[in-house]
């Protein structure tokens, strides 16, 4: 895939990498964005990850509220300075990511945060789908860790597609607002209600209830 400037220059935006190494990673990546943010990462040339060990202490706690009360989200995410707090960028991030953990319902921040015995309940079910599949044994483990990877991006807020823009993951997003308000941001934890949830619900019979009326 040819790289052009706009490529680049967008790649530079969120990353604040140097001008060549975003070349060299969108053409080692084939012209993938979201690919070539993680090259950068690993190579360590996003300024964005060399913040992210700074102490972050500041921040706000957010809400979100959808359909009428149906579903609330607390949520409290930290930066390094009360002065990017009160910025509108960090503001309608914490603002976005509420409105994602409503809508995509992840249990844990980031991959590493998924406790062992979990993970190892998922491992053992999906081996058993493999094997009911009548996959051989011998590439169930990689089918394994393939689905795994499904788990992670249903579960982990980290590594869902952004709501906005799913040609983005949220650790994008999060790399992409760091560089912007050049410091350390992190998403601490949240809380997410809906309405009714764990209750038990009367069961309506709708036929029944459309004969009353008309009854009526």
């Amino acid at each position: 895939m040819a790289i052009d400037m706009t490529m680049i220059k967008d790649l530079r935006e969120k990353t604040q990498a140097g001008i060549a190494d975003c070349k060299k990673a969108l053409e080692a990546c084939n012209g993938d964005m979201a690919k070539a943010i993680d090259y950068l990462r690993e190579k360590g040339l996003s300024t964005a990850v060399k913040k992210s060990g700074r102490i972050a202490s500041e921040g706000i706690v957010d809400s979100y509220i959808h359909g009428g009360g149906r579903i609330g989200v607390l949520l409290e995410v930290n930066c390094e300075t009360d002065f990017v707090a009160r910025n509108d960028i960090f503001k309608q991030f914490v603002k976005d990511i509420a409105m994602q953990i409503a809508a995509s319902q992840p249990l844990y921040i980031a991959k590493e945060d998924v406790p062992a015995e979990a993970l190892e309940r998922e491992a053992n079910v999906l081996k058993a789908q493999a094997r009911n599949e009548g996959k051989p044994e011998k590439i169930i483990e990689k089918i394994v860790e393939g689905r795994m990877s499904k788990y992670y991006e249903d579960f982990c807020l980290l590594e869902q597609s952004f709501v906005k823009d799913p040609e983005l993951k949220v650790k994008d997003v999060l790399t992409q607002t760091i560089a912007k308000l050049n410091e350390n941001i992190k998403i601490r934890r949240f809380v997410r209600y809906e309405r009714g949830e764990g209750l038990e619900k009367k069961e309506e019979n709708f036929a029944e209830e459309v004969q009353k009326q008309l009854k009526g």
